[in-house]
């Protein structure tokens, strides 16, 4: 997608006929559930705690994937649970902050790996690898604010309001886009967008901010584990991606990093298996 069309309009695009989808259902129907009364302050903090949020994640992930590959970038999101977990608490003198810390240690070894053989292929591939590594943080303080609205909307309202928030804050950047490289028409581009928009739009972003209402933001995360395994897969059976070496090395110290991130270590070390009686 971004490869033929614009980078903030694909993400603009799809956000506007997403959100505009789940408004109507939400206003005609009660299938995902009934609207919230938005307040005055609530709506401040949509726009610029959410819309905004949403928006410039969107304009790194979509221009990153200009100049690395979809495996690499779905790599660099698997460590969004390492750095939700690092904005959770501060150091402390406890094995949980160890825990903490040296997964964040293990994510950035991996990052690491995957930026060096960029930094000798030329600007474009450094930078790709640099916006996707900001892509990364940028989604996981987009959760953390949805978690806050969860509070008070619930991840259907959640997602319409920040999607069209967002779609409107990119307006003037897909004007400038637009004008300057143009917008070519085919079929399986619309296609594949209308895909993206339902799929990936719509029921990916409800079931994601449901379930950031009722668990903490490192562990709905930890799902992101799953993303550069199957993106690796369809990369390569779709867009000839090879498997490199070092994307496996940078996976395994990004996932083993979520790994020791994530997991109760002493309550697992004292579990002790007892047979039935």
């Amino acid at each position: 997608m971004v490869g033929s069309w614009p980078p903030i309009w694909v993400g603009c695009s799809r956000f506007l006929c997403a959100s505009l989808l789940l408004l109507a259902i939400l206003h005609w129907t009660d299938w995902l559930g009934t609207s919230t009364h938005v307040s005055n302050q609530l709506k401040r903090s949509l726009w610029w705690r959410g819309g905004l949020s949403l928006a410039t994640y969107i304009v790194a992930f979509n221009w990153a994937l200009r100049f690395t590959s979809a495996s690499h970038m779905a790599l660099y999101l698997g460590a969004s649970p390492v750095w939700a977990l690092l904005w959770e608490g501060r150091p402390e003198r406890n094995w949980r902050s160890v825990q903490r810390y040296g997964a964040a240690v293990a994510a950035l070894t991996g990052v690491f790996v995957l930026f060096w053989p960029s930094l000798q292929g030329g600007e474009s591939l450094w930078l790709g690898e640099l916006l996707a590594l900001v892509a990364s943080v940028l989604w996981t303080n987009y959760g953390r604010q949805c978690r806050i609205f969860g509070a008070q909307l619930s991840g259907v309202e959640i997602t319409a309001h920040t999607m069209w928030r967002a779609a409107a804050l990119l307006f003037p950047l897909v004007l400038t886009e637009v004008v300057s490289q143009g917008l070519v028409w085919r079929t399986d581009l619309v296609l594949i967008q209308i895909y993206c928009t339902v799929a990936g739009g719509v029921v990916a972003f409800v079931l994601w901010n449901n379930a950031l209402r009722h668990w903490p933001t490192s562990r709905v995360f930890l799902f992101n584990n799953l993303i550069p395994l199957s993106t690796m897969a369809w990369a390569n059976f779709c867009l000839k991606e090879p498997v490199t070496r070092t994307f496996g090395i940078a996976m395994i110290l990004i996932v083993g990093a979520v790994i020791l991130g994530q997991t109760n270590w002493p309550t697992l070390l004292s579990y002790r298996w007892m047979p039935p009686e």
